[in-house]
């Protein structure tokens, strides 16, 4: 691997079965391209002009209840309804079907300005147990058959609110990634019996470059086959279908990872990181799905600095997704930062 450091190559995704283009020599190349505002922190507990503080009216006119701990509800503006038609449509090589789901804001604290990063532990718990709590409900409709979680950080991600707050998407389909990644995972565990990720942490743990950190419950690292600059994972040790067969002491393994993670990941350019998050997890239709071992992912566009992101366009749009620098080179910046926020240094 030493000698194609330096030099164009591909690198294999085990959970997609994709390749994608890595071109390290390309660090050094000059930019006069767009730069991006950065993303700045907000330094107020309450905003009166904020559809998810409590106590406001929201954009479709409900009021939120004067909630303290982390708070879930119905998306006024959802992609997807409950009440759809499912009937389908089928015109020569055209084809249309009905979408069944529902779509879930959940507001991480009643804090406006508490990020996941400058949370504690006992309230980042919290939120684990809103999203297993949602990921249950959701899972358990008849027509539900996956349950996305996810959260949209920073404005550059599309995020219209920068009160700290994620979503959940569930529908009656399942997802073609989920697919994919269910594909894959199911193929390993009938030739070898085993966990595909679990085999996968095992060789990361060996090789050690990749890992940023590890705690007694999950391993965080970069993959292998990371596309975005500064992507992670967040992976159980311990096989686990979906969040919901988290024990308590993994809940707040889990809690911590995430909180670690997300300091380091404010510290490297000094700003509140961008990222969108996700959790991958068994589909909810009723199957046994016996390889499925859940993680979460983090895919942030920042690349030189806190104004200069990674765009997928071009080449990554027609042919194959890019990526400059190498995943050990993104591993190394991350694990070297700081456990302290950078906004509690002391001056």
């Amino acid at each position: 691997m030493a000698s194609l450091q330096e030099q164009p190559h591909r690198r294999f995704n085990i959970l997609t079965g994709e390749w994608i283009l890595v071109s390290p020599h390309r660090t050094k190349r000059p930019w006069q391209g767009k730069n991006e505002e950065p993303s700045l922190l907000a330094t107020v507990a309450y905003d009166k002009n904020c559809y998810l503080c409590p106590g406001n009216e929201r954009a479709g006119g409900v009021v939120n209840p004067d909630y303290k701990a982390p708070y879930a509800f119905t998306n006024d503006f959802a992609a997807l309804l409950s009440d759809t038609s499912t009937s389908m449509i089928e015109d020569g090589l055209l084809q249309a079907k009905g979408e069944l789901g529902e779509c879930r804001v959940v507001c991480f604290s009643e804090n406006h300005s508490l990020t996941l990063p400058l949370m504690e532990v006992k309230n980042i718990i919290k939120v684990i147990s809103l999203w297993q709590d949602e990921y249950d409900v959701l899972g358990n409709k008849q027509q539900i058959n996956h349950v996305q979680i996810f959260e949209n950080k920073g404005a550059i991600m599309g995020c219209s609110n920068p009160h700290p707050h994620g979503q959940i998407w569930s529908q009656s389909t399942i997802p073609e990634e989920v697919i994919k990644k269910t594909e894959r995972q199911l193929s390993y565990w009938k030739k070898n019996n085993r966990s595909l990720l679990e085999d996968y942490i095992k060789q990361e743990l060996q090789a050690k470059e990749r890992i940023i950190f590890q705690n007694e419950h999950f391993v965080i690292l970069v993959p292998y086959w990371a596309i975005w600059p500064y992507e992670t994972m967040i992976i159980p040790k311990r096989k686990v279908t979906a969040i919901t067969g988290l024990t308590e002491e993994e809940k707040k393994s889990f809690a911590e990872a995430i909180k670690r993670l997300t300091i380091k990941y404010d510290n490297i350019f000094q700003t509140s990181f961008p990222y969108s998050s996700g959790i991958h997890q068994a589909p909810t239709d009723g199957k046994e799905y016996s390889e499925w071992h859940m993680h979460m992912s983090f895919y942030p566009p920042l690349l030189r600095s806190a104004t200069v992101k990674k765009f997928m366009v071009g080449y990554e749009l027609f042919a194959n997704p890019q990526r400059d620098i190498t995943a050990e080179q993104a591993a190394a910046t991350i694990r070297d930062q700081s456990e302290i926020h950078y906004t509690h240094k002391a001056s």
